[in-house]
């Protein structure tokens, strides 16, 4: 048990001294001030919006482009970044060593990637119940005779005549008789019919009266 618990502990001592070791050769690369921009890959002039990064290097720190695509944040030499966008394929880049002046400014570009999402179904039915008892009490449409006959029919194409508006040819033809039926009842009033105007008969009257007079004088 002894031997066991003291090899338990000089490994333990030796993974700490690794995990140390890393972190101080972490600790000693030269911090980078990191800056750019993401754009369009098929469009230079065209920014991507809000994009993630990621710094794989550094227990995965996630930093974020604003909404005109631009970032800037602080790296060390030797950081693995990971850019990532809904829509476009994922990009990584390795932070160079021996930075001048330790700022280091770069172009991103993102390829537009098309992404096939699985066919979702929606039905409108909570149950299976529920879409017999609909599918039982559906009408079934009908076929193109059916619809012809209907379509024919005197009561409907009668209904539809006083719903749906005039075209250019019955207007025409509108106005046309109008036009007829002007014309005819101006010449029916000009051609009366002087035995049905009683003015007409009251000058026949004085006529026949004042002739008998000039015939009584004379004899």
């Amino acid at each position: 048990m002894d031997d066991l618990f003291s090899m338990r502990f000089l490994l333990s001592i030796f993974f700490f001294g690794i995990a140390s070791f890393a972190l101080a050769q972490q600790s000693d690369r030269p911090i980078v001030q990191f800056s750019g921009i993401v754009k369009n890959a098929d469009s230079s002039e065209v920014v991507v919006p809000y994009v993630s990064i990621t710094n794989v290097t550094q227990s995965k720190q996630v930093a974020a482009a604003n909404f005109k695509g631009y970032f800037s944040f602080v790296v060390r030499e030797g950081d693995i970044i990971r850019f990532t966008s809904l829509g476009y394929r994922g990009v990584e880049l390795k932070i160079p060593d021996n930075v001048t002046n330790k700022s280091l400014t770069t172009e991103i570009m993102l390829k537009p990637e098309t992404q096939n999402l699985p066919v979702v179904r929606i039905f409108p039915w909570a149950t299976t119940d529920e879409f017999k008892k609909d599918f039982l009490a559906l009408k079934i449409a009908d076929d193109d005779l059916a619809t012809a006959k209907k379509n024919l029919n005197k009561d409907r194409i009668y209904a539809l005549t006083t719903i749906l508006a005039r075209d250019g040819k019955e207007i025409q033809s509108m106005m046309l008789q109008q036009q007829h039926n002007t014309l005819l009842n101006r010449s029916t009033l000009q051609q009366t019919n002087p035995l049905l105007n009683p003015f007409a008969w009251g000058a026949l009257v004085k006529q026949i009266m004042e002739g008998d007079k000039s015939r009584s004088s004379n004899d």
